[in-house]
């Protein structure tokens, strides 16, 4: 049999393992032009609550009583199709099922002897990508200026603040234990940290910790985190909207600062960012990502669960800042 994890109920505020379910399934067998994939890796993201609600977006929401799909690494055990054979690992957008059927649309071959598997869904996938990118069309990095960013213990965070000192500035990481701090700063090179849940005042602390104020703030949480950003940026500042993690469980739409005069008066840019936006680009940016990981200038950092049975409460975990890094199941 061949189990499948399905969305039951679509979640109200934080999701619960009761909005899913197992299924189970005759395992598929492979026709003319298809293969039959094995999940060996299964990324979870915050951005997949938002695909929970019932509501029109960048990318479809989840139908009731399927299968969720996210990042997926995956082995090739039975092959149809010419462009693939037994035993090729592949990387794409598949169901949350043990074995599933492809005709190998949209899929990517990956080489395990470069990086671990894992890391295809982290620093050389998605997460890197946005990264890098969306710091290329909407940061602008300069030498000598100042990146705050938020969720930095992160992978898609973690991987910004290390660019950031590629590229010469001063980066401060904000995260919600002294844990996280100390890896940020040993592991991921940032120069300073902030613990937002032992601070009383976040404008001040970020204050202190960018005295020079910030030119670019990366948002991965959205809120008051933000609203305290805001309060620091520079002229001519840039903030890149990458996630609110903060407000996706809220039932109702917050009331918070409004930004019109600092963006006016400081000629401030805040743009929203889709890695999906710029797929054309990706050959270029994991060909930089993984010279620059090769070479030692990137590190990334995995907090990976074990077991098809996990998926779920990884995901769930997200919500409680309980990954290091990128979140990945092992199957």
């Amino acid at each position: 049999m061949n189990h499948v994890i399905h969305l039951k109920r679509r979640p109200k505020g934080k999701p619960q393992l009761e909005d899913f379910e197992f299924v189970e399934e005759q395992k598929p067998k492979p026709k003319d032009g298809e293969i039959l994939l094995k999940t060996k890796y299964v990324s979870v993201d915050p951005y997949l609550r938002g695909r929970m609600r019932d509501q029109e977006s960048y990318i479809p929401p989840f139908e009731l009583n399927e299968p969720i799909e996210s990042g997926i690494i995956a082995e090739v055990v039975a092959s149809n199709n010419d462009h693939f054979k037994e035993g090729d690992f592949i990387n794409g957008m598949l169901k949350w099922k043990e074995f599933q059927i492809s005709m190998g649309n949209g899929l990517n071959k990956v080489d395990p002897d470069k990086v671990s598997l894992s890391a295809y869904l982290g620093i050389l996938g998605l997460t890197g990508l946005t990264a890098y990118i969306s710091l290329d069309k909407i940061g602008n990095l300069k030498e000598g200026e100042t990146l705050l960013v938020s969720g930095a213990s992160g992978a898609v965070g973690s991987t910004v603040g290390q660019i950031g000192k590629i590229k010469g500035c001063h980066v401060v990481g904000i995260a919600g234990t002294d844990e996280k701090l100390k890896l940020m700063k040993e592991k991921f090179g940032f120069d300073k940290g902030i613990n937002y849940k032992t601070t009383d005042d976040m404008k001040k602390a970020i204050g202190d910790a960018c005295p020079n104020g910030v030119d670019v703030y990366f948002d991965n949480v959205g809120g008051e985190i933000l609203d305290a950003a805001m309060d620091n940026i520079n002229k001519n500042g840039r903030v890149i909207n990458c996630g609110a993690i903060s407000l996706y469980n809220e039932t109702d739409v917050p009331t918070g600062p409004r930004y019109e005069g600092i963006m006016v008066r400081k000629t401030v840019l805040m743009q929203g960012f889709l890695v999906r936006d710029h797929a054309t680009e990706f050959g270029p940016a994991t060909k930089q990502l993984e010279q620059w990981l090769n070479v030692g200038k990137l590190t990334y950092e995995e907090t990976i669960v074990e077991g098809f049975k996990n998926i779920p409460q990884a995901f769930l975990n997200l919500f409680e800042g309980k990954n290091k890094g990128k979140m990945v199941v092992k199957i």
